[in-house]
């Protein structure tokens, strides 16, 4: 009988970048205004400019881990080395949580917008079908998934920087400072999930560290080159769109007050050209693009993430096999495509962004304090790479990492009960589970 053979090695550093843009991109077409009626354009500048320093910090950190234990466990594998097996476990729980429950988020959008031009086929069915498709793409062979997520995400990079040609001639500052602080400074902290939304899931590269040709190497400069490019789009995007006429104009759907509307960019170019000129259907049409690259390369980074925590038995044994045909995580791509579509049948897209953020700050503040600890216990370790600034970088993204759980659990306390619920049910059950010999 066929045993994993492992990983195939087959990306490079230009793949990286694609991936970790292409994990992320989805946050520029959607979801992020919404932290406009928390915190104004005062507030959620202010919430995006600090969470940018943290992800910043954050990611050349986590690149010395990466490069250090390049393994797809991610979080899991660095907390097992420095804190042991049941940190290790919470870390583990915590980035599947977030990279499982996100693209769920991302594939109702993605139903949104075949609606909008067939809008006999259900949103939900749409929402479906692409979880197998995309699923079955990253079964196939990560080299396959890989080469289409770089394709997808320059075009929807490509889109993003069209959009802010067309908008920045229309940019007016009185449109960004009008109303800019509509709840106050405590909107700043109201702000900070969506602020997060921007950059969430860039985390996902130091996952496929065992199938990239030289990880040692590739991986720093893959976590380089997407943070780069994602900070410069953040700052177009947040710029351009609320400086056309406002930021309730790409928060409300009538462009006052009342239902709020995930399609900023479209609402901001309506603005410029009408409904009806082929630039704005050209942005309706490519911004799909940016959708389905987030929600694809979450699934892969989600299959690598549950792979490894199931080929050490910290959930069941299964879902740490490899395919014998294709040598990719097989059976983890498709448990988590069933947690997905089960999620996705529950209609809380917001409350399972939210979820999932709570996962990913987690897994930064576990990863930050592992990079202190390895330094000082495991001062030998191979670090091909080593974070600038150290001990700044991974202190600062800890410190706001830290801050920003605790803003999110204050003002989503019922959610937050719910996060660390599901932490607390899933460690009583590996405490009583867990084999012997592991």
């Amino acid at each position: 009988m066929t045993t994993n053979k492992g990983l195939k090695k087959t990306l490079t550093p230009f793949m990286l970048w694609g991936l970790g843009v292409g994990y992320v991109i989805s946050g520029m077409y959607f979801g992020w205004n919404l932290g406009l009626e928390k915190g104004g354009t005062g507030g959620m500048a202010i919430a995006t400019l600090v969470i940018m320093v943290m992800y910043v910090t954050f990611t050349f950190s986590y690149a010395e881990l990466a490069c250090a234990i390049p393994k797809a466990g991610g979080v899991f594998d660095y907390a097992n080395k420095a804190m042991g097996k049941e940190i290790g476990f919470v870390a583990g729980i915590a980035q599947i949580i977030e990279f499982i429950l996100a693209p769920p988020a991302i594939a109702f959008a993605i139903g949104a917008y075949f609606n909008a031009f067939f809008p006999t086929v259900p949103i939900l069915t749409s929402a479906i079908c692409i979880y197998f498709v995309f699923t079955a793409l990253n079964v196939y062979g990560v080299k396959a998934a890989a080469s289409f997520e770089v394709v997808i995400t320059i075009f929807a990079v490509a889109e993003l920087l069209l959009f802010s040609g067309l908008a920045a001639p229309k940019f007016e500052l009185s449109n960004l400072t009008h109303n800019a602080f509509p709840n106050g400074w405590a909107g700043i902290f109201g702000a900070i999930p969506f602020a997060i939304w921007f950059f969430l899931g860039i985390e996902g590269i130091a996952n496929v560290a065992e199938e990239t040709r030289n990880p040692q190497k590739d991986i720093s400069k893959g976590f380089g080159w997407a943070i780069f490019t994602l900070a410069i789009l953040c700052v177009l995007i947040f710029i351009t769109a609320t400086g056309i006429a406002g930021w309730e104009a790409i928060v409300y759907k009538n462009g006052i007050s009342g239902e709020t509307s995930d399609s900023p960019l479209p609402l901001a170019l309506a603005k410029i050209t009408g409904s009806s000129h082929v630039m704005y259907h050209l942005l309706i049409t490519v911004g799909l693009f940016g959708l389905v690259a987030s929600f694809h390369g979450l699934i892969l980074a989600a299959g690598r993430s549950t792979y490894e925590m199931g080929r050490t038995r910290n959930i069941p044994a299964f879902l740490g096999k490899i395919s014998p045909r294709f040598h990719t995580p097989a059976n983890a791509l498709i448990g988590n495509m069933v947690m997905g579509i089960l999620a996705l049948l529950s209609g809380k897209t917001g409350e399972i962004i939210i979820i999932s953020v709570f996962g990913a700050l987690t897994l930064y503040i576990i990863s930050m304090i592992s990079i202190i600890i390895l330094r000082k216990k495991e001062p030998q370790l191979e670090r091909p790479f080593r974070v600038p600034f150290y001990p700044t970088f991974p202190v600062i993204s800890l410190f706001i990492a830290t801050v920003s759980i605790v803003a999110m659990f204050i003002f989503n306390l019922m959610l937050g009960l719910i996060y660390f619920s599901i932490l607390l049910i899933a460690f009583l059950l590996y405490k009583i589970f867990k084999p012997a010999d592991r």
